[in-house]
């Protein structure tokens, strides 16, 4: 789209100073800018941030094309086009519906509350052989990423599939003209995302209306959307499927299942192209409800597009993630060995740019080759080239046979393998490397991420990235857009691990760390972290890591404030921030307000140290019953604060409110405050929207069908009460799970279900209760706390608090990260 067309669709530019160009590329994120001749930035606002903070930052970067509502009068002399709007996700939105409008191809649309991406995914695996496929990448389905999927439309294109989500009532009216499909999948109706609607009828009204001008609807007809669907869409086919339904429009039959497979037959009823209406038989590799209904989905969709015989093993577990892990020899390992496609990698290298900042740490891209991504190859691969250039890559590692063609596109360091046996054959090692994985997923890289990666017991803690930038970003948005940040890192991130919560939060532009002691803060340093770092508990031993790595030391004590000037005016030191504690109520660390006057002394007739901070810690923030005595506490804190400002000659921080604080007490907020457990996932109460980040998981190791009366464990505390399947899973108190959950007093999921804990919990390796789940078999993944089990449970369960349950699980638990 050229900036004349861009003009007729959003008005003219106030300040049109460049020439005319030709617009490829939407930013939203002005660290993502790669292509900057060809981009156009959209400065979206919101409640946890205000895109017009960077533009400036942009425009050095050679942007010239920029959609804004908040227009700066500084960027008159700028030479660059300014579309001014009232709102810039709905010029956003506008602008990508009328560019939906250029394409006349069959657009493939789907909702529902779940299986969204999944069935996209498998339409895309049997649809590519016979179509040009354009699909959303990932999970991109909301108010920002419906539109930033459909701009990728190109004329070379001949069919779209995309994914709507909503979450609350008039959502979808806004992205259904962006989509605008010909035909229809509702996936399924659930209570996902229910706490936006009055009602289920509320939901299923609001996802219909992505239909609106759809030729064909498809759905099961086990859920109560044919009635609603025939009023709103008089002129939309609808297309039911069901069970052994003669009254469906098609009708399917399990004819054999297995635990792993089911065989069924697919009969339409003249809905095909040539009124195909024999019956279909699939065999399809899994055999659970969820999974089923997906797939059927998906086959219905293809029968109706005249493409009956699919290959149907292409339908594989579809992982949406992108995976840190740890490698071999002090590698860090991104692994999304599924998917290869442009948009995918350039989140992929993002997500590699992040890990690698200030780091001295080689990079290497393994990837394979593209297909079907509607391009030309050369087109493609100095796109491809382009990118790697700008993520800085040292190496890049081609798998196929198309790639090597275009190897001298790439200046970096090459190496290209006809297939991904050939490149494992040559037993490849790599030091001190980030390296990442990415590929189509018929060339199978995953078998490249297991050779490369470090071997560990199979008990893991998953860290959901998603997770803590949304709690991040949700704190945040009770805030000013000037209060400032501190992330609160210590105990190794809540044991998440400090270095890639932080790497994460640097990105989304976290103003401070919080660390415990100096070794934390000089972890942080080694990793390339150059945030500022507060070290809550600086002892006298560590000044020197202090000075060294630029860490900021909290003072709480005239003692500590003495020697710690004795010791940076040795160093020859002048102005070292420091961050001073106030006790208001907690009664642990902390000056008095008694300390003020001979305190305001010391400071005004020193320059060896300037307060950045004045801090105050409340005890009981979080509960109602104490909220006399927290506004006691901030009363305090503000009459101290407010004495110490007035008597130095510089402005400085002030901080008080911690996680609950933020969200209990906002007004109270101050230039900045302290996010602490709210980031792990920890909320005030069980309807806030703070999310789940860390989901500890094993594996079951054996099951043993024992007899009634036979005892489980060290001093044959458990006692089996009947005929019981007993399952062994390498978990204990060495990992971090509390002996209290012994005896029946705690339990682990199995297959969504409740496995009991049975005797005392061991070392290394305890038994839990299976006897009621169904179909439980070894290597069935057990959970220990996450989404479903939570860690606030499990806390009450041994009378503890979330914090200990989180901190405890031991360093030799791997944590695997990744992002949806």
């Amino acid at each position: 789209m050229t900036t004349t067309e861009l003009s007729k669709i959003l008005g003219n530019p106030r300040n049109k100073a460049c020439e005319e160009c030709t617009i490829d590329y939407i930013l939203i994120d002005s660290r993502n800018c790669i292509y900057a001749d060809k981009s156009i930035f959209f400065a979206l606002t919101s409640k946890t941030g205000n895109g017009h903070k960077y533009v400036d930052e942009l425009l050095e970067q050679g942007v010239k094309n920029f959609v804004v509502s908040q227009y700066n009068e500084a960027w008159n002399n700028q030479d660059a086009n300014f579309w001014v709007v009232e709102n810039t996700l709905s010029a956003l939105q506008f602008l990508v519906g009328e560019h939906r409008k250029q394409f006349d191809i069959p657009v493939i649309g789907i909702t529902g509350s779940n299986g969204k991406t999944i069935v996209k995914e498998w339409l895309y695996a049997l649809l590519q052989p016979y179509y040009r496929c354009i699909r959303s990448p990932k999970s991109f389905n909301s108010q920002i990423g419906v539109p930033l999927s459909v701009w990728q439309m190109r004329p070379e294109h001949q069919l779209g599939i995309f994914e709507a989500g909503i979450s609350t009532i008039l959502e979808m009216q806004h992205i259904a003209p962006i989509i605008s499909p010909t035909i229809g999948i509702f996936t399924n109706l659930g209570t996902a995302h229910q706490e936006g609607f009055e009602s289920t009828q509320q939901k299923l009204y609001e996802k219909l209306q992505l239909f609106t001008h759809a030729q064909t609807l498809v759905y099961c007809k086990e859920y109560p959307i044919e009635s609603l669907a025939a009023q709103l869409l008089p002129n939309t086919q609808l297309v039911s499927w069901n069970y052994d339904d003669p009254t469906a429009t098609i009708n399917v039959h399990i004819e054999a299942q297995t635990t792993t497979q089911t065989k069924l037959w697919v009969q339409p009823k003249n809905i095909a192209p040539n009124h195909q209406s024999e019956a279909h038989c699939y065999t399809l590799p899994f055999a659970d409800k969820a999974s089923l209904e997906n797939a059927i989905n998906v086959l219905v969709t293809c029968i109706i597009l005249g493409h009956t015989h699919v290959d149907t093993q292409l339908l594989h577990p579809v992982s949406m993630r992108l995976s840190i892990k740890q490698g071999l020899n002090n590698c860090l390992l991104i692994d999304d060995a599924y998917t290869a496609d442009l948009e995918g990698l350039h989140v992929a290298l993002s997500m590699l740019s992040a890990q690698a900042a200030g780091k001295t740490i080689g990079r290497t891209v393994i990837l394979s080759d593209m297909l079907q991504t509607g391009m030309n190859d050369e087109d493609l691969y100095l796109a491809v080239s382009s990118l790697l250039k700008e993520k800085k890559i040292d190496t890049l590692i081609g798998i196929g046979k198309v790639l090597p063609k275009f190897g001298h596109l790439f200046p970096m360091q090459t190496q290209f393998y006809s297939t991904t046996q050939q490149f494992l054959d040559t037993h490849p090692s790599f030091q001190n490397q980030i390296i990442l994985i990415k590929g189509a997923r018929m060339f199978q890289l995953e078998q490249i991420t297991a050779y490369l990666e470090q071997k560990r017991h199979e008990t893991v803690m998953e860290i959901n990235l998603n997770a803590l930038v949304h709690n991040f970003k949700h704190l945040r948005s009770f805030l000013q857009p000037e209060t400032k940040t501190v992330a609160m890192i210590k105990a190794n991130a809540y044991g998440c691990g400090a270095v890639t919560i932080a790497q994460t939060l640097s990105h989304f532009h976290c103003d401070y760390f919080g660390v415990a002691v100096a070794d934390e803060g000089v972890e942080l340093r080694k990793a390339g972290i150059r945030t500022p770092i507060i070290v809550m508990n600086p002892e006298p031993s560590s000044f020197n890591l202090l000075l060294d790595n630029n860490l900021e030391p909290e003072i709480y004590s005239f003692a500590e404030l003495q020697r710690f000037m004795a010791f940076a005016d040795k160093q020859g030191v002048t102005h070292y921030p420091i961050h001073l504690k106030f006790d208001t109520g907690m009664h642990r660390l902390g000056f008095e307000k008694k300390d003020l006057p001979l305190l305001i002394s010391i400071l005004k007739h020193t320059n060896v140290i300037k307060v950045a901070s004045a801090f105050s810690h409340l005890a009981a923030a979080e509960d109602p019953a104490m909220d006399a005595f927290t506004k006691s506490q901030i009363d305090l804190f503000e009459a101290c604060t407010s004495t110490l400002q007035a008597a130095l000659p510089y402005a400085f921080l002030r901080h008080i409110l911690n996680t609950s604080g933020i969200q209990r007490f906002p007004l109270h907020q101050y230039e900045m405050v302290r996010m602490g457990i709210g980031l792990y996932g920890v909320g005030i109460d069980d309807a806030s929207p703070i999310q789940n980040v860390a989901t500890l998981k094993t594996v079951i190791l054996q099951i043993k069908e024992l007899k009634q009366g036979e005892t489980i464990g060290y001093n044959r505390k458990g006692v089996l009460l009947r005929d019981s399947k007993v399952a062994a899973i390498p978990i204990g108190y060495a990992d971090g799970l509390d002996r209290a959950f012994g005896g029946g007093n705690g339990f682990a999921l199995v297959r969504g279900q409740k496995a009991p804990f049975l005797g005392n919990i061991c070392m290394d390796v305890c038994m839990i209760d299976v006897t009621d789940i169904e179909d439980v078999s070894e290597n069935d993944t057990v959970t220990i706390f996450g989404d479903e089990l939570t860690i606030s449970h499990l806390a009450e369960k041994t009378n503890t608090i979330p914090y200990e349950i989180l901190t405890g699980v031991s360093a030799r638990v791997k944590r695997v990260y990744y992002q949806e």
